[in-house]
């Protein structure tokens, strides 16, 4: 039963799926507060080179090596996003613009792909990668729950955590309150005396804090080692997931597992002597489909109404303007 082809192609989506989770998530902290992140490939490429990079060079036991790797594409990711909040909250530059330059500067063919090859880290392993976690056999022999719950590296469990914590900091806590106002209705927050500025940042940046752990879990986990594009447009995908959850973290995860599955599908079809034929072309073509989906949406303020984004999504705050 374990073996079964819907067992192992469900067990690949929660691990295929996490990077897009973390990226998901990170995104929808931006949007909540009203600013649209289209960079988030970019940020995603540059934590995965830089986390890369760091597990390579640190010469430390597995569990600090691999805690500082996550710890460094974060704060690459965040150095990504502080660009990206400059020109567009401090600037007011289209914030569509800035996301796009920001991923093609940071991209497979621009700075991610520069750094990989300067610091000589492709062709070679990881020195230390998240291994499934540790359970009792018992637990992880269990039918179909047991390896899709219990045979998954730590980075899974941590964005099970986070997606609880992002659900209780929008709706529980009165910093998440004023953020989702921030995105709101700006000028009404300023009146209140939200500082929009400070709230906008502080989101866009750890929105690609989030970005950056997602850039790492494809070469920490999924496949460790370093290989220019190694995200293969996973950002757009977690983009797109943040409209399709309608801006809810939960529904983020469903969506992000659903497209995990997508993704180990045709492998383990083919694995099994199934070839579907156009089956891979999708899966390829899904990045760039996502795109057109984004680029529709926020072009369209009918379908954000319909869908329920943030109203001032994409919008510079300007405050002469109250």
């Amino acid at each position: 039963m374990n073996n079964s082809l819907l067992v192992v192609v469900l067990a690949s989506g929660v691990a295929y799926g996490t990077p897009l989770l973390y990226g998901a998530l990170g995104e929808l902290l931006a949007e909540r507060s009203g600013v649209l992140n289209l960079g988030v490939e970019g940020m995603m490429l540059v934590g995965a080179v830089m986390g890369f990079w760091t597990v390579q060079r640190l010469h430390a036991d597995t569990a600090l090596s691999l805690a500082a790797a996550v710890g460094v594409a974060a704060l690459a990711g965040m150095a990504m996003a502080a660009i990206h909040a400059f020109l567009v909250i401090t600037l007011r530059a289209s914030q569509i613009v800035s996301g796009l330059a920001l991923t093609i500067f940071a991209g497979a063919a621009g700075l991610s792909s520069y750094l990989g090859n300067d610091l000589n880290l492709a062709d070679n392993p990881a020195r230390h990668a998240f291994n499934a976690a540790v359970f009792p056999s018992s637990m992880q022999g269990w039918p179909i729950v047991g390896p899709i719950i219990f045979g998954q590296n730590v980075l899974v469990y941590a964005s099970w955590v986070c997606v609880v914590g992002v659900s209780l900091y929008l709706s529980r806590t009165r910093l998440g309150l004023n953020v989702r106002a921030v995105g709101e209705a700006p000028a009404s927050a300023d009146a209140m005396g939200i500082n929009v500025t400070a709230y906008r940042y502080a989101h866009t940046l750890a929105g690609g804090a989030f970005a950056g752990v997602a850039g790492a879990t494809f070469t920490l986990a999924i496949t460790p080692q370093w290989v220019s594009g190694i995200t293969g447009g996973a950002g757009w995908i977690a983009i797109a997931l943040v409209i399709f959850a309608f801006w809810r973290p939960a529904l983020c995860l469903v969506g992000a597992y659903f497209f995990g599955a997508l993704q180990a599908l045709s492998p383990q079809l083919q694995a099994r002597g199934i070839n579907l034929g156009p089956t891979e072309l999708w899966a390829n073509s899904l990045p760039y489909v996502m795109t057109v989906v984004v680029l529709v949406f926020v072009s369209a303020s009918g379908a954000r109404r319909r869908l329920g984004a943030p109203a001032s999504l994409g919008l510079p705050y300007v405050r002469e303007e109250r």
